[in-house]
């Protein structure tokens, strides 16, 4: 037997009993490799006279081929095993019937969040957000809050912690959405048409009340802007909303320092066998507040008050919620309870527009 039998029968072997394709590649490099045995001899042939460099160079060049072939299929047998055993170990039994998956749901606030901009996209406003965490003078001075205001107390607002010796402007939890409002008037002038949803925070905490909880403000400004305006459009509203042909509306008399004259809402329903019924009946329901922007808020977000005047009101959305989908219980919007949700939630698809409907 020759040493390129030897050889042959020597590698082959080692390649063959290679347990894992980590072994395997040692035994490449090992024979094949730059500093291999394999190698090594057909470096030497350099240094033979051209009849034995022909006889001796056939033989190790079918030596490498017919080991490297050998380390090939060695290799595809291991992939092949490997893949065997992840099988059997990942094994499932497919004709088992299928379980079906929790279907998710809409939340309330999501669900009537998106009807009431659907509502008012219909009518031409636009939604502007702001910052959760707002400035003294947003949330409050250019508002026209007075420094007495009981809303500026830490009893009802939560004020942000400051440094001992930080002399910056106070922060707060944003107290309504109001702050948006003197943001978009900075940013986009007159005239102007926006709704402001957004989280609020408050320190309340009743089955009717909860430290935060979502608000929505609208805003139109124009030349020839009337309280007649803004009647016609929370009766739109409202109409769509709650979905009825007719609503009435009643406008009380109040004070909010950032509207002159201010008005609170209420909507004639009935609420006979337990049930709320909008647009009938002999009670009444308070829903909103509203009013002509005052002059100082308007010179606040750089409009001229002698040029331009608008309207604004603001209501809450999760008692929006309540009101349509019969949720008596403020504080279990936030409670985390699947049943809940379940009961009360919506459909991924159920996409409120106003000319398709709005809950389904």
């Amino acid at each position: 037997m020759s040493d390129t039998d030897t050889l042959r029968s020597t590698w082959l072997s080692r390649v063959a009993e290679a347990p894992d394709a980590a072994a395997l590649e040692e035994v490449r490099l090992a024979a094949l490799g730059k500093k291999g045995e394999i190698s090594a001899l057909m470096k030497e042939l350099g240094r033979m006279t051209p009849e034995e460099r022909q006889t001796r160079g056939a033989a190790l060049n079918r030596l490498r081929d017919e080991i490297d072939a050998a380390l090939r299929a060695r290799k595809l047998a291991l992939d092949d095993a490997a893949l065997d055993a992840r099988l059997a170990a990942e094994w499932l039994d497919v004709t088992l019937p299928g379980r079906p998956r929790p279907a998710g749901s809409i939340h309330p606030v999501s669900q009537v969040m998106d009807e009431v901009t659907a509502i008012f996209a219909d009518m031409g406003f636009s939604v502007a957000e702001g910052p959760q965490v707002e400035s003294d003078w947003y949330n409050f001075d250019a508002l026209n809050i007075p420094p007495e205001h009981p809303a500026r107390q830490e009893h009802d607002t939560f004020f942000m912690a400051r440094a001992a010796g930080d002399d910056r402007p106070p922060h707060v939890l944003r107290t309504h959405t109001s702050p948006v409002q003197i943001r978009a008037m900075e940013a986009m002038g007159a005239p102007l048409r926006i709704i402001c949803p957004g989280r609020v925070y408050r320190m309340d905490m009743d089955q009717t009340h909860t430290p935060m909880f979502h608000q929505v403000e609208g805003l139109a400004i124009g030349r020839d802007i009337s309280m007649a305006n803004l009647k016609w459009t929370l009766e739109e509203f409202c109409r769509a909303f709650f979905e009825v042909d007719e609503v009435e509306l009643r406008f009380r008399a109040s004070h909010f320092p950032f509207t002159e004259p201010s008005a609170e809402v209420d909507i004639r329903c009935d609420w006979s066998g337990g049930q709320l019924k909008i647009g009938q009946g002999e009670s009444w329901l308070e829903i909103l507040g509203s009013g002509m922007v005052h002059p100082k808020v308007l010179k606040a977000g750089g409009i001229d008050p002698a040029e331009w005047q608008g309207f604004a009101f603001g209501m809450g959305i999760d008692r929006l919620a309540m009101l349509k989908y019969g949720i008596p219980d403020l504080r279990a919007f936030f409670e985390s309870d699947l049943r809940w949700l379940r009961h009360y939630g919506f459909a991924a698809g159920d996409v409120p527009s106003v000319s398709g409907g709005l809950s389904k």
